[in-house]
């Protein structure tokens, strides 16, 4: 297979909750939902934002909506009123998720 970055099938949004941050990754093509639920795990993001202290993942399928949430634990070095980093909101953290490498499909 050949891998290719997760933005050519995928958007992301980011929000925070202290020092938790929410991921929302949505397919640009609904038919790619189901190889992104097998490719993008909550090992592979845990992986992705290990760097900067994150502890926990967990994905939510929202298959409805033909997307995914994810939350990551401890990720925003304390969140927005006691983070010395100029992204205490996460809202950069997006891009990060989606320079993630997977499988073409």
């Amino acid at each position: 297979m050949t891998p290719v970055p997760l933005h050519r099938l995928a958007h992301a949004r980011a929000g925070d909750k202290g020092n938790r941050l929410n991921l929302s990754l949505i397919p640009h093509d609904r038919a790619h939902y189901d190889h992104l639920a097998a490719q993008v795990t909550e090992e592979k993001v845990l992986a992705r934002f290990a760097h900067r202290g994150a502890t926990a993942v967990r994905r939510y399928d929202l298959p409805n909506l033909g997307a995914f949430n994810f939350v990551v634990e401890d990720v925003l070095q304390g969140g927005v009123n006691g983070a010395l980093n100029l992204d205490g909101h996460g809202k950069s953290l997006s891009f990060h998720l989606l320079g993630i490498e997977i499988d073409k499909p």
